[in-house]
């Protein structure tokens, strides 16, 4: 018997190439989940293209059509409420979420931020790893709490940061290793391996240290 998809919600604000990873993963097989809705605050953005493309139903809340980040927050967690997702993910969202939002959707809420968190919360991430002088870099989805980018952390993929890097070769390398982790814990989530518990990440039943499960430089599957 064929277990139940796992209904997911994605929240967007641009191009979605991490959505496309997981509506991959959703027409391959390869990911147990049902893509109910992708969302976006800002309107005509690639992401919304990429759902429309997959049948997904693409639906945009505008920020700009609230008076503050908590009406718009009120409004978001009554359109996700309504499709009843299991887990939200929030693939390059671009919005700092409310307290009241992020205990709504407490232990089922994803995030992926570039960089090997805790260092680098916020922007500009791949920039400063290199004015660090940095020699390893990466990417780490977590769990979303009401800290910003402070979340316990799920996994992390490690990248070498190479001497002829600049921002945009070395924000292509992580990206690739997105395209592969993301993925990667939501299927572990889809298959109740992956919980966070008081503030704890497990995965099949042990702690995980707090920088996540660890790999490095993943090829992606041909």
């Amino acid at each position: 018997m064929t277990s139940p998809k796992t209904r997911v919600a994605v929240l967007i604000s641009g191009s979605g190439s991490n959505l496309q990873a997981l509506i991959d993963g959703q027409q391959s097989g390869e990911l147990p989940i049902d893509i109910v809705a992708v969302i976006s605050n800002r309107p005509d953005v690639r992401g919304l293209e990429r759902a429309r493309d997959a049948g997904i139903d693409a639906i945009t809340l505008d920020h700009k059509e609230y008076d503050s980040r908590e009406a718009f927050d009120q409004a978001l967690t009554e359109q996700l409420d309504t499709l009843q997702p299991q887990l939200v993910v929030l693939a390059g969202f671009m919005r700092i979420l409310t307290p009241a939002f992020t205990n709504h959707f407490a232990g089922r809420m994803l995030n992926i931020h570039p960089s090997l968190l805790p260092k680098y919360q916020g922007l500009h991430t791949h920039q400063r790893a290199l004015e660090a002088g940095d020699t390893e870099h990466g990417v780490t989805v977590h769990f979303v709490t009401a800290e910003l980018d402070g979340g316990p952390a799920a996994i992390q993929a490690v990248v070498p940061v190479a001497a002829s890097d600049d921002a945009a070769s070395l924000a292509a390398r992580v990206q690739q290793q997105e395209h592969i982790i993301y993925p990667m814990a939501v299927r572990w989530f889809c298959e109740g391996r992956l919980v966070m518990n008081e503030n704890r990440v497990l995965l099949d039943g042990e702690p995980l240290p707090p920088g996540g499960y660890q790999v490095r430089n993943l090829q992606p599957q041909a």
